[in-house]
Formats: structure tokens, C-alpha cells, sequence
């Protein structure tokens, strides 16, 4: 008989509930709206409503005299303000950095999209902020406008009419001789164009921000719902406030949920610094959804020509991409990175040796674009996956088939685009998957809805991501005095559960409680520096840190419990909140032990694990829906992941992160849209009509993993944070494309699959 080895509790692997849920579902967590320093005046942003114009103001003065009105901020008052900057410059195809227009954090006299800022009031109340606001004039005079990034590259109407051009930038990645040369002796090729529509980010806690000053010591204070507070800190000091970032804290309470867009400093954040230092007295800002809609940066929106260069034996020779990104009216903080580090994941699992990549990003007179869950690595999963699945289609083979042919077949291998592939198994997670999902059980499943006049799709995605960049996160354990432990460390938590990740891995070195540990992030006072939370790298970067810094702890107790116990080292354990001598009933207290450190140091681990390369997580998804030919409606009935995040920390945590990211990857295959008008107006810019996942538009998941360590990251683990949504928007792509090939040879549909585009398209088709 074999001996049982009992569950972890705590450590790496262990399945520990989330410790933070006491206090957020119970009410008690503290956002922004939540906090309210005493004396607290409350702000709100006059915006455009034209999405290009010039402008001029009357009542401000009115404005200014209305009740409870303390401040009345317009461009012509903060011109000690610089502007928002964008901070990543990339050389283009000449050599050259891109030309980068101005940002004001208050418009002086033309607005380039509809939200666009032009006046801040400050009021003893909200209400008595937006009376105020609504005796400023605007008197606007049209320009002409663009939407759209195809019609922008027309530049028929300028954006920047100084800049002579819409064309915001053009890279260039890959070889484009030894492509040609792939294509030149093609037996097939196989073209695509996808559009990646634009996302609206909508995380559950709008945006807010509280601005303090301390005249005596001139600091600023800020308190904001952020994905790292250090970076936000030396941009707003730096290249807003012009001073010294010592000068300036940032502090960050709960946030519901960020995804990219809470990275990046928005023009309320210098305003209510800069309110708060003219009035002596806290500024608080909180943004309502409308604004978030026409106001924060948004996601995607890309247009994509796609071809595949195949041999006589469906074979990829070549790859050749055009992608034309629109970057909205201004380059916003990392948004001209996004296509670029999308690209560089162009080839997928795939052992594509040529390939060609153009990307050129165009301004439109539109909210600006960034970062969004994947940023970059969504799309290019999405252009592949659906690429492999067209060209399967066009070839008379299986999905499965195709992509065998083409698997990376040996690792490690570096891609065309330079990225280093360490550890996998594609083509075996494809097969796991298929076979977790019952795809050889389909032919039957598709023959039950046929009787019942639907339509059914099975469709996949074998995907892989880059995270966890190159860099580290430095990690300091604490013991307390009385036994408990404190971890400093410089990410920030949007939800994710760190407290409960990091917690289990201190807790399981030890020998505590996970209740016995805190986790202090979100204060650039507290905490000395921290990159945020970013690309899936808290935890293969900061948790290897902090197993590090745990480690050096348990030596320094261990070293200091020795002399008290009189025992070697060696003979020590740490079980229970205490140092007990193995084999015996002789132990020290970890109070008693913080107690007897000769110093504060001697009580502190520390831990900063460098990586010089990303970590790849990849997988298969697979997706199966059912669809309505009468109205066009999407059922998924069943969706089944097979990934390898290398190593898991907490199998609780990681089907919470994969869930989330699958919910919005269906999101945007099936619901969501950001659609503006020829007049600049956007139409989808409250719930009523941009429609995000419900809980019966998802289905019950299925979630395996097939793990295979790491070999770049110090405990194995390659992150899991943005797989989700760059697995499931291609598997439910392909799911429902393949239920359209099936019935009536469909080749493609662009997202959303709406049940309006999916009926037209059959409608369509059976017309023709």
C-alpha cells in the first residue's frame, strides 16, 4: 500500500483560500471614493463634446463666483504644468523616433476628441461642481475629422494638421528578402484580414484620485487607485510637476480591477495636486462610467492583412503582416509599444522561419489607445489562430492537422522575431485539449443540433504569450516583534490575491499561519521601489523574490535561535510560530526571537531575483457553441483549457486569473464593440449599448493544466495573468467560424460575433 502524502497547507503549490475576501466581501475594503480627508473639496472635468474643434470660453468668471465654488482651473491658469508624456519611443523603419504632439493636461484652445479636457472645478461639493460647470460656455468652431484608422491613412482630414500627416509612426520587423524569397517559391498562399476591434476597459471601479499638499514640508500626496505607484510617481514629478519625486507620494488603497489601463497617469492626477497646493486643503476626484467611456485610454483596434506562404505539403515557408493600429488622438503613455511588443509574438507556436512585419500607427480623432489585458499579445494570437484556421480550411485539412505540421517541434528555440521559446509541449497540449473537450464525440454532438435546427462550431487555439519582462521586484520579509510577519514589495494589486500568494509562500518558509503575515504595497513611502503590476510579472518576479528574501530570514532566525537554544542550526525547525529543535520538545517563539535580534536588520530578509528573459505560458483552448441560424445567437456550451503556466502557486488563484481573462476574451469575440460615429460621437458610451459578459453568457469551464517548468524563472512559474483572454478570443472566433463554414462555407466574420453579423452572414450567403 502506498503511503499518502498529505496536502500542503501553505507554500508553493498550496491551494489557501484568498485572505484578502474577509475584509472585500464583507464591505470593508477601502477605494478611493471610500477615503475622505477631513476638509475635502471634490472636483470635476469640463470635456469636449466635438471630437475636433477649436474652442473658446465664456463664464469662467461665473463659474468662479457660483456657490461653493473654491477653484476654477483652465489651460491659461496651470501653464507651470507640463504635459503627459509618452514614454515609448521606438525607432522607426528610418531610423528615426517618432514625432511626438503635445498633451496638455488642460486643452488651450483646440479639443481632438469627444473627452478631450478643457476646464477643472472645485466645489465644497460634487453637485455644486458640476452647477458651476454648467455655466462655462464653449463656443466651438468644427475642423475637419477622422475615424477610423483605413480612412486616416487617406489623411484627407489631419489630426495634427502640423504634423502634415496621420501617420503616427511605421516599424519594421523580420527579413523582407528572405520573405519574399519564401513567397516567390510558394506552392499556395493563404490571405486573411481580420479586424481587432476597439475594447473599452470597464473594470468594476471607475477611476478617482484625492490630491493633498503639505505646505510646511512641500510635499504631495496622492492617493489613487493605480498598478504601481513608483512609476506613476516620477512621471507626474518629473514631467508634470517639474520637482523632485522625493517631493511627491503615492498611495494606492483597493482598486477594482485595472488591466492595463490603471497604469498609465491621466491629467486628474497633476490637477488635483496642483488644486490641492493653491487651496491648502484635500481635492478629491472620482470619475463617473461615461467618463471612463470617453475619457480613459482604451484597447485593440487594429486592421490586419495577413498571408501564409505554404509548400505542396502545407508547410509555412513565409509569414507576411500588415497592421495598421489606431492610436486615437494622442500617443498615449506605452501605447506605440503595444503593436510592436504584439508583433514580436507574430509566429505564434509555429516554426516560421521568414517573416515580414509593417506596423504603422495612425491618430484618429478618438479616445487614445494603450495597453489592455495581453496588450499586443492578444492580437497577435488572434491573427494567427485565425489565419491557421482559414488556411486548414482552404487546404482540406483538419485545424489539428495543420498546426501539427507546423508545431515548434524542438526546444529551446528562438522565433524569427527573437523571442526565446525555453519549455513547452504544443503539440501535446493541443492533443490533451482535444481530447479533454470530446472532440472526437463532436460528429455525434453536431448531428443532435442539426435535428434541432442549429448550428454547432468546435474550434481551438493553441497560443503562447510573453510575460514576466526582463527586470525584478525586490522583496523585504519583516519579523515583528510580536511574532507576526510584514512583506514590503513594490506591486500593486488590482484582485489579483497577491496577499494570499506571497502570504503562503512566507507562511510556508516560516512556519506561521498565513493569517500571521501582512503584505504592505501601494505606498512609495513605505515601500523604497517596485515596478507595479504589469504583464504577468508579480509573481514569477516578485514572489521568487520573496522566496528568496523568505529564505534569508529563516537562516537569521534559525542563527539567533541557535545561541538561545543552544543547538546547531542545522537542528532547527520552524513549525507552529516557533524555532523548535527537531526530535524534541525544546523551541523559542518567534516573538521572542524578534525580541532577542541584536538589530532591525538582523530580523529582515531580503530578496531581488533578476530575469533576463520573458516567460512564456502557452496552452490550448478549446471552445464549442451552438448557434440559432434564425437569429444568430452564440451559445458556448463548452469550453475546455489545457495550459502550462510552468509552475502553479495556488490552484484557487490561478483558475480565479484564468476564469476572468476568459470572460473577457469571449467578451470580445461575441459582445463587445467601441463604435463611433462619422461626427466623432461615440455610440457605445454607457452599458445601455456596449455590451460586456454576463454570467449566462459563460459557461462552465473546464480547466486542466500541463505543467512544464520554467527554465528562465528561479521557481519555474511563467505567469498566467493575461492567458485567459489571449486563449479564448481566438478559440471562440474559431468555434463560431466553424459552425459557419459547416453550414454554409462561410470563410470568415470578423468580431463581435454578434447575433446581428452572424445572421447576416448566413443571410448573406444564402442570397448569394
Amino acid at each position: 500500500m502506498t503511503e499518502m502524502t498529505p496536502p500542503v497547507k501553505f507554500g508553493l503549490g498550496a491551494s489557501v483560500k484568498r485572505i484578502e475576501d474577509k475584509t472585500l466581501i464583507t464591505g470593508r475594503g477601502l477605494y478611493v471614493p471610500d477615503i475622505n480627508p477631513p476638509g475635502t473639496l471634490h472636483a470635476v472635468v469640463l470635456r469636449s463634446t466635438m471630437a475636433h474643434a477649436r474652442f473658446t470660453l465664456s463664464g469662467v468668471e461665473d463659474a468662479r463666483a457660483a456657490e461653493g465654488v473654491h477653484l476654477v482651473l483652465t489651460a491659461e491658469d496651470i501653464d507651470n504644468l507640463g504635459n503627459l508624456p509618452c514614454k515609448a519611443l521606438l525607432k522607426q523603419v528610418d531610423g528615426s523616433l517618432p514625432q511626438v504632439p503635445p498633451r496638455p493636461v488642460l486643452n488651450l484652445s483646440t479639443v481632438r476628441h469627444v473627452g478631450d479636457p478643457i476646464a477643472f472645478i472645485v466645489a465644497e461639493t460634487v453637485e455644486q461642481a458640476k452647477s458651476a460647470a454648467e455655466t462655462i460656455e464653449v463656443d466651438y468652431v468644427p475642423l475637419d475629422l477622422v475615424v477610423g484608422a483605413v480612412e486616416a491613412l487617406r489623411d484627407e482630414a489631419l489630426v495634427w494638421p502640423e504634423h502634415g500627416t496621420n501617420l503616427a509612426f511605421e516599424f519594421a520587423l523580420g527579413d523582407q528578402e528572405k520573405t519574399d524569397a519564401a513567397f516567390a517559391k510558394a506552392a499556395k498562399v493563404v490571405r486573411l484580414e481580420v479586424v481587432n476591434q476597439r475594447l473599452v476597459t470597464n473594470y468594476m471601479e471607475t477611476r478617482g484620485a484625492i490630491g493633498e499638499y503639505d505646505a510646511a514640508t512641500e510635499r504631495f500626496t496622492l492617493t489613487a487607485g493605480t498598478q504601481g505607484g513608483h512609476g506613476m510617481r516620477d512621471i507626474i514629478a518629473k514631467n508634470i510637476l517639474d520637482i523632485d519625486p522625493k517631493r511627491l507620494r503615492v498611495v494606492t488603497p483597493e482598486v477594482g480591477g485595472g488591466f492595463g489601463t490603471k497604469s498609465f497617469v491621466f491629467h486628474e492626477y497633476p490637477l488635483v495636486l496642483e488644486a490641492a497646493r493653491r487651496l491648502g486643503r484635500p481635492v478629491k476626484w472620482v470619475g463617473e462610467r461615461t467618463e471612463h467611456f470617453i475619457s480613459d485610454a482604451q484597447g485593440r483596434d487594429n486592421i490586419t492583412v495577413a498571408e501564409l506562404a505554404l509548400d505542396d505539403e502545407a508547410h509555412i515557408l513565409g509569414y507576411r503582416v500588415d497592421l495598421i493600429a489606431d492610436m486615437g488622438a494622442y500617443l498615449n503613455q506605452y501605447a506605440p509599444f503595444i503593436p510592436w511588443v504584439g508583433v514580436t509574438m507574430s509566429t505564434g507556436l509555429y516554426a516560421i522561419d521568414a517573416l515580414a512585419v509593417r506596423v504603422r500607427g495612425v491618430y484618429t480623432n478618438t479616445v487614445p489607445v494603450d495597453a489592455y489585458r495581453g496588450a499586443g499579445r492578444p492580437e497577435a494570437a488572434y491573427l494567427i489562430e485565425r489565419l491557421m484556421d482559414v488556411a486548414a480550411h482552404d487546404l482540406g485539412l483538419t485545424p489539428a492537422e495543420f498546426r501539427r505540421r507546423n508545431f515548434v517541434a524542438s526546444l529551446p528555440y528562438t522565433t524569427a522575431t527573437g523571442r526565446f521559446y525555453d519549455t513547452g509541449d504544443f503539440a501535446g497540449h493541443m492533443d490533451a485539449g482535444l481530447a479533454a473537450a470530446d472532440a472526437a464525440g463532436f460528429e455525434a454532438r453536431l448531428a443532435a443540433s442539426k435535428a434541432n435546427g442549429k448550428l454547432r462550431g468546435l474550434g481551438f487555439a493553441s497560443y503562447i504569450e510573453a510575460c514576466a519582462f526582463p527586470g525584478s521586484e525586490e522583496a523585504n520579509v519583516v519579523l515583528e516583534t510580536d511574532g507576526t510577519l510584514t512583506l514590503y514589495i513594490g506591486t500593486q494589486t488590482n484582485g489579483q490575491g497577491h496577499a494570499t500568494s506571497y502570504g503562503q509562500v512566507i507562511a510556508g518558509h516560516l512556519g506561521v499561519d498565513v493569517e500571521k503575515v501582512k503584505t504592505v504595497q501601494g505606498d512609495t513611502d513605505r515601500v523604497a521601489k517596485g515596478g507595479g503590476t504589469g504583464g504577468s510579472r508579480s509573481i514569477p518576479l516578485g514572489l521568487a523574490s520573496v522566496d528568496i528574501a523568505s529564505k534569508v530570514l529563516v537562516e537569521k532566525v534559525k542563527q539567533i535561535a541557535a545561541d538561545k537554544l543552544e543547538a546547531s542550526p542545522a537542528d532547527l525547525e520552524l513549525v507552529e510560530g516557533n524555532v523548535r529543535v527537531v526530535g524534541t520538545d525544546k523551541q523559542i517563539s518567534l516573538a521572542e526571537i524578534a525580541k532577542a535580534a541584536p538589530d532591525e536588520n538582523a530580523r529582515k530578509g531580503y530578496g531581488d531575483f533578476k530575469q533576463d528573459e520573458c516567460t512564456y505560458p502557452n496552452g490550448t483552448h478549446v471552445c464549442e457553441v451552438e448557434i440559432d441560424p434564425d437569429t444568430g445567437k452564440v451559445d458556448v456550451v463548452g469550453y475546455t483549457i489545457m495550459d502550462d503556466f510552468g509552475v502553479t502557486v495556488n490552484p484557487i488563484l490561478l483558475a480565479g486569473q484564468v476564469h476572468g481573462g476568459i470572460a473577457q476574451g469571449i467578451g470580445q469575440a461575441l459582445i463587445e464593440n467601441t463604435v463611433y460615429d462619422e461626427t466623432g460621437q461615440l455610440l457605445t458610451a454607457s452599458f445601455m449599448d456596449y455590451g460586456v459578459p454576463r454570467a449566462d453568457d459563460l459557461p462552465s469551464f473546464a480547466f486542466n493544466t500541463r505543467n512544464i517548468p520554467s527554465t528562465t524563472n528561479l521557481l519555474g512559474i511563467k505567469g498566467a495573468g493575461e492567458a485567459g483572454t489571449i486563449g479564448a478570443t481566438p478559440a471562440v472566433a474559431n468555434a463560431v467560424n466553424d459552425a459557419l463554414w459547416r453550414a454554409a462555407g462561410i470563410r470568415h466574420v470578423d468580431m463581435p460575433l454578434t447575433p446581428l453579423r452572424v445572421w447576416e452572414a448566413l443571410q448573406e450567403t444564402a442570397s448569394s
